[in-house]
C-alpha cells in the first residue's frame, strides 16, 4: 500500500505520491461527458492497460522509502540502479495485475496521468489464483533473501493484523485505497483528488469507511482535506531507518451531498455514525 508522492506492495500503502493536491474547487465533478476538464474522465482500468498503469505507478513511487525498502536491500548492494528499476517497475506491474483482476483500478488524465488500486468490500487478492495470474507468486524469487523476509515475514502480516486491528468488525467491509500515484510531470492538477473522491462518494452511499497507509508524512495534510483522519503510525524496521506509515480511515458522510451548504450539519452526522460503530 499513498497519494501523489505506492506504495505498498501489497497495495497497500502507501507513500502515495499524492503531491497533486491543488485542491479543486468542486468536490463534486461534473459529468464525465464534457471534455473540458481532464479530471472529471475517471474510469476503470481494463486488463490491457496494466502495463501503462504500471509505468505510472512505478514513476510516481520512484524513491519512495517503502518501495525502495524491498528493492534496495543490503544484499542487493551489487546491482545496479537500472536493475533495481528494473525490478520495482516489475513488482508495480504485478500488483496492478492482482488489482485489476480482484479488486478494482481506476485511471484519470489522457496518458494514464494518475492511478489509484482499490480493494472493494468484501474483496481480496489473497488467493493463489490471484498470485498466479498477476505474477506476485514470483516475489518469492525475484526478491533477495532479505528483501523476501521483509515483504512476506513482516509487511504483509504488519499490514494485515494493523488493519483488522483499525477496522475491527469493519476489516471486510471497507473501501481500502492499497495504492495512488500521480506521474511527477502531471501533479497539481488535482488528478489524485479526484480519483480518490470517485470511490469515497460511493463510500458514502454505502456507509461504509475508506482505510489507507501512507508513508509520506506530507500527504497526511492532503488527505486530511479529503475527509481522512489519522488513527496510527506503523513501522517497518529491518533497515538501516525505519519506514514509518501512517494508517488513516475516512468516515462516510450520510445523508448528505458532499457541496451542501450545510457542512456542519454533514459533519455531526458523520461524528454520529461513528460514535455508533465504536459503541458496537
Amino acid at each position: 500500500m499513498d497519494l501523489d508522492s505506492y506504495p505498498s506492495v501489497s497495495a497497500k500503502l502507501t507513500t502515495y505520491p499524492f503531491d497533486d493536491e491543488t485542491p479543486s474547487t468542486s468536490t463534486h465533478p461534473t459529468p464525465a461527458s464534457s471534455p473540458t476538464d481532464p479530471t472529471e474522465v475517471i474510469r476503470v482500468l481494463k486488463k490491457s492497460e496494466c502495463k501503462q498503469a504500471a509505468d505510472t505507478l512505478a514513476l510516481a513511487f520512484k524513491d519512495d522509502e517503502l518501495a525502495r525498502y524491498f528493492t534496495h536491500t543490503e544484499d542487493r548492494k551489487h546491482y545496479t540502479e537500472a536493475e533495481n528499476w528494473d525490478l520495482h517497475v516489475f513488482i508495480m506491474h504485478c500488483i496492478v495485475k492482482a488489482h485489476v483482476g480482484s479488486g478494482m483500478a481506476t485511471v484519470v488524465g489522457e496518458d494514464y496521468d494518475c492511478v489509484a488500486l482499490w480493494m472493494p468490500p468484501g474483496k481480496n487478492m489473497d488467493d493463489w489464483i490471484t498470485e498466479i495470474r498477476s505474477g506476485m507468486y514470483k516475489f518469492r524469487y525475484k526478491l533477495s533473501k532479505q528483501g523476501r523476509k521483509r515483504f512476506f515475514d513482516e509487511f504483509l502480516p504488519l499490514l494485515h493484523n494493523t488493519k483488522h486491528e483499525v477496522l475491527k468488525q469493519h476489516d471486510q467491509n471497507s473501501w481500502y485505497l492499497v495504492y495512488i500515484g500521480t506521474k511527477p510531470d502531471s501533479r497539481g492538477k488535482g488528478y489524485a483528488r479526484a480519483l480518490i473522491e470517485h470511490t469515497t462518494r460511493q463510500a458514502d452511499s454505502e456507509s461504509r469507511l475508506t482505510y489507507l497507509e501512507s508513508t509520506n508524512a506530507a500527504n497526511a495534510k492532503l488527505y486530511a482535506r479529503l475527509g481522512f483522519e489519522a488513527q496510527k503510525t506503523i513501522f517497518l524496521t529491518r533497515a538501516q531507518k525505519p519506514v514509518c506509515m501512517e494508517i488513516m480511515i475516512r468516515k462516510p458522510v450520510l445523508g448528505a451531498e458532499r457541496n451542501s451548504s450545510s457542512a456542519g450539519q454533514s459533519e455531526g452526522r458523520r461524528k454520529g455514525w461513528w460514535a455508533g460503530v465504536r459503541g458496537a
